[in-house]
C-alpha cells in the first residue's frame, strides 16, 4: 500500500493536462482544453480538461474524472497502479517493498503478461548489447542496415539467442511461469515422446518490441538475418494475438511517435519496422507502421486522438500502390485527411533513406505529397480509354468522396473532381447523394441486425439518449443512468444527486455560526454537518449508498482544519467516489469573471434549505403514491382502508406545509 502522505505528494505534483496530453491531442479552448474523447468514437472534440479543477470529462459519453481515474479507465489499471504511473512520470519515490516471486505469480493474468514481456524485452536488448553472439550477429546486422546505437536504444531493439530453449530456460529460472511464456507468445508448446515442452518462438532473430501508446510492451516482431532469408517465405515472425495484444488494435512506433504527431499535427504511415526506424534516423519522428496489414478502425481511431492528418508513405511499385489504396475509404469515413507519397524506383522508406542524406529525404517528403483524391484519380485513370472502364473508375472515386463526413470537404472534392475529369458537377453530386443514401441504409440494416439486450443497437442508443436527458448530468460512476430508478428510501435520485453534488462542492463551508449546544457552548456547523443533522431529525437518509457515504465522510471530516470537500472527494481512493466528484465539479461552460453573477450573503444557506425541503416534498409524494397503491390492493378490508386513509390525511397535511414553505400554492 502507498501511504496517504505519498499519495498527496503524487497528486499535488500531477498536472492533468500534462497527463491527458500523453494520450490525447489537446487544444486550448478558453480556460480549458478540448480534444477527441479516447473512450468512444468521437468525431468532434467533446472531451474537456480543466486545469483549474484538475479534472476531465467527455460531454458525449460521460467518462472522465481525475488524472488517476483517467489512467485507470484508459490503461485498464488499478488505483494503485495509476498512482505508481504518476509517481514515475513526476519522479516521486514510492517506498514499497519488492514483490516476492509468489506475489508476482498471484498477480492478475494481464499484469503478469506485461511483466513477462517487459522482462523479455530487457533480456533481448541486453543479449544484443553484451553477449558475444549478440554483438557479432545481432548488432552487426543492425549496423549493416545503417541503424545507429541511439536508435537501437530508443526502440529497445534486441537479439534472441539461436538456442531454442535459451529464453524459456532463463525465464523459468527467474521464476516466471511457463504458462505466461505461452500466453504472451514468447514460446510455443512442442510435443514429443518425452512429453510436452516449450520452445522459443524468436530464436536466432533480431527483435523489434511493440510498445502500446502508454509504453507497455505488448508484443514482439522477430526477423531472420539477411544471410538466412533466401528461400524463407516468412522473414518476420510476430507475437500471436493474446489477452494484451491484438494486432489490428496496435501500431508499431506509436509510443515513440505520439508527441511528435501531436506537435506537427500529422502522422506518416509506413509498412514496416525498419521504415519507422529509418525515418526516426532522419529526424522524422511522427511515423508509425501497420506492418503490412490493412488498417483497422481501431488503429485509425488511435491515430485520430492525436491528429486527423495522415500521409501514406509507400514504395512506388504495384504492391506499394495497392497498399496506399487499401483502407483509404475507412480513413476518409473516420474524418482523416489523407495525402499519399510513393517513393521512386521501387524504394521503401528504409532503402530510400540509405541512398540520401537526411535533409534530402525530409525535403522530398515535404515536396511530393499528393492529396489522396488527386492520387486516386491519376492512378486509376492512367491509360484508361474505354468509356465503361472510365465510368467505373469515376464511380469509385465519387464513392470515396461520399464517405467523408464533412459536407464542405465533400463538395470541395467533388468540384475538384468535376474540373479534373471533365464531368458535369451536378451529375457527380447526384451520384454522391445516392451513395450517401445507400451507405446510411446499409448502416441502418447492420444496426438492426445486431442485438443489444433484446433491443437493436439503434433502439438502445435512442433509449440511452432519453435516459441521459432525464438524468440531468449524465451517467453515474458505475456507468448506468440514474433518472429512471426508484430508490428504496422513497425519493428520486435526481434530488439526492443534487444534494450529493452540493456536499462535494460546498460540504466543508460554514453554514451556521455560533450554534448553541445542549451544554451551553457554541459551535459552527458546516453544510455537510447541517444536512446530516437535519435529515437525521426526521429519520431520513439518502437511498444511494455512494451519496450516503459522501455525506457521512464530509460530515465527519468537515470539522478538520483546512478541510476542502472538493479536493477530498476528487482525491478519494475509491474510484467510484472520485469519478462522481469529478462529474459534480466540472461544467461544460464556464462564465468569465465579468459575466459571473456575484454570490450574495445567505445564498448558500437558502439553497441548502430549499434542497432539503425538495427532498422532503419528494419523499412525501412517493409516500402518497405508495399509500394510494396499497388502498387499491386492500380490496374490501375496511379496517386496513381506514388506517391507510388516516395515513393519507397526515401525508397530505405534511405536503401542504411543505408546499407553503417552498412558496407554492397549497395542494388540496
Amino acid at each position: 500500500m502507498i501511504d496517504r502522505a505519498t499519495v498527496d505528494k503524487i497528486l499535488d505534483a500531477t498536472n492533468i493536462v500534462d497527463v491527458v496530453s500523453d494520450f490525447v491531442n489537446l487544444r486550448k479552448a478558453g480556460v480549458n482544453y478540448k480534444g477527441l474523447c479516447p473512450f468512444h468514437d468521437d468525431k468532434t472534440p467533446s472531451f474537456m480538461v480543466s486545469p483549474s479543477k484538475q479534472i476531465c470529462k467527455c460531454f458525449a459519453c460521460g467518462k472522465g474524472g481525475t488524472a488517476v481515474s483517467f489512467l485507470m479507465e484508459h490503461e485498464q489499471i488499478t488505483y494503485t497502479e495509476a498512482l505508481r504511473w504518476l509517481a514515475r512520470k513526476y519522479n516521486i519515490e514510492v517506498e514499497e517493498r519488492e514483490m516476492t516471486d509468489e506475489e508476482r505469480r498471484q498477480q492478475s493474468e494481464r499484469e503478469s503478461m506485461f511483466i513477462v514481456n517487459e522482462w523479455a524485452k530487457d533480456y533481448f536488448h541486453q543479449f544484443l548489447q553484451h553477449d558475444v553472439d549478440g554483438l557479432a550477429i545481432g548488432k552487426q546486422y543492425f549496423r549493416s542496415r545503417g541503424i545507429r546505437d541511439d536508435i537501437i536504444s530508443k526502440f529497445q531493439l534486441g537479439y534472441a539467442p539461436s538456442r531454442r530453449d535459451a529464453l524459456s530456460t532463463a525465464a523459468i529460472a527467474k521464476g516466471y511461469k511457463p504458462e505466461y511464456l505461452l500466453k504472451t507468445g514468447l514460446c510455443y508448446s512442442v510435443e514429443s515422446k518425452a512429453g510436452s515442452a516449450v520452445s522459443d518462438r524468436f530464436s536466432g532473430r533480431v527483435i523489434f518490441p511493440w510498445f502500446n501508446v502508454s509504453g507497455k510492451v505488448v508484443a514482439f516482431g522477430g526477423r531472420v538475418l539477411d544471410s538466412r532469408t533466401k528461400g524463407v517465405q516468412q522473414k518476420y515472425v510476430n507475437s500471436p494475438d493474446s489477452e494484451i495484444y491484438h494486432k489490428d488494435h496496435e501500431l508499431y512506433g506509436i509510443f515513440q511517435a505520439k508527441h511528435a504527431i501531436a506537435k506537427y499535427d500529422c502522422v506518416y504511415m509506413v509498412e514496416g519496422y525498419t521504415d519507422v526506424i529509418a525515418m526516426h534516423q532522419c529526424g522524422l519522428e511522427n511515423v508509425v507502421a501497420n506492418s503490412g496489414t490493412a488498417l483497422s478502425v481501431y488503429q485509425i481511431r488511435l491515430l485520430h486522438r492525436f491528429t486527423q492528418n495522415i500521409v501514406l508513405l509507400y514504395d512506388g511499385d504495384e504492391a506499394g500502390i495497392h497498399a496506399a489504396m487499401r483502407g483509404t475509404d475507412m480513413l476518409l469515413s473516420e474524418g482523416m485527411n489523407i495525402k499519399v507519397l510513393v517513393l521512386p524506383d521501387g524504394d521503401d522508406p528504409d532503402s530510400f533513406s540509405r541512398k540520401h542524406q537526411a535533409e534530402e529525404f525530409r525535403n522530398f517528403i515535404e515536396q511530393h505529397q499528393t492529396d489522396f483524391i488527386q492520387f486516386k484519380t491519376d492512378i486509376m485513370l492512367r491509360g484508361v480509354t474505354d468509356p465503361v472502364k472510365r465510368s467505373e473508375v469515376i464511380s469509385s472515386i465519387v464513392r470515396s468522396v461520399s464517405v467523408i463526413p464533412d459536407a464542405i470537404k465533400r463538395d470541395t472534392y467533388l468540384h475538384d473532381c468535376a474540373m479534373r475529369l471533365g464531368v458535369n458537377e451536378q451529375t457527380l453530386i447526384n451520384t454522391m447523394n445516392q451513395n450517401i443514401r445507400e451507405l446510411r441504409e446499409e448502416k441502418r440494416k447492420e444496426l438492426s441486425r445486431r442485438e443489444n439486450g433484446g433491443r437493436s443497437i439503434a433502439e438502445g442508443e435512442r433509449r440511452t439518449e432519453e435516459e441521459e436527458k432525464r438524468g440531468g448530468e449524465g451517467e453515474n460512476a458505475a456507468g448506468g443512468h440514474e433518472a429512471h430508478l426508484e430508490p428504496a428510501g422513497g425519493t428520486s435520485l435526481s434530488i439526492e444527486r443534487l444534494i450529493a453534488r452540493l456536499i462535494v462542492r460546498h460540504g466543508g463551508e460554514v453554514m451556521l455560526d455560533h450554534v448553541e449546544t445542549e451544554d451551553g457552548s457554541t459551535v459552527s456547523l458546516t453544510v455537510a454537518q447541517y444536512v446530516d443533522y437535519d435529515l437525521s431529525q426526521d429519520g431520513l437518509q439518502l437511498s444511494d449508498e455512494r451519496y450516503r457515504r459522501i455525506l457521512a465522510e464530509a460530515a465527519e471530516h468537515s470539522g478538520e482544519e483546512h478541510f476542502n470537500a472538493q479536493t477530498y472527494f476528487l482525491r478519494h481512493p475509491d474510484p467510484q467516489i472520485s469519478q462522481l466528484a469529478a462529474d459534480f465539479v466540472i461544467s461544460r461552460y464556464q462564465l468569465s469573471k465579468s459575466m459571473a453573477v456575484p454570490e450574495r450573503e445567505g445564498d448558500l444557506a437558502r439553497h441548502v434549505n430549499h434542497l432539503l425541503l425538495d427532498f422532503r416534498m419528494d419523499y412525501v409524494q412517493q409516500q402518497l403514491k405508495r399509500i394510494q397503491l396499497q388502498m387499491r390492493e386492500a380490496g374490501t378490508d375496511m379496517e386496513r382502508i381506514r388506517q391507510l386513509m388516516e395515513e393519507l390525511k397526515q401525508m397530505q397535511e405534511l405536503r401542504n406545509v411543505l408546499a407553503r414553505q417552498l412558496g407554492n400554492d397549497i395542494i388540496t
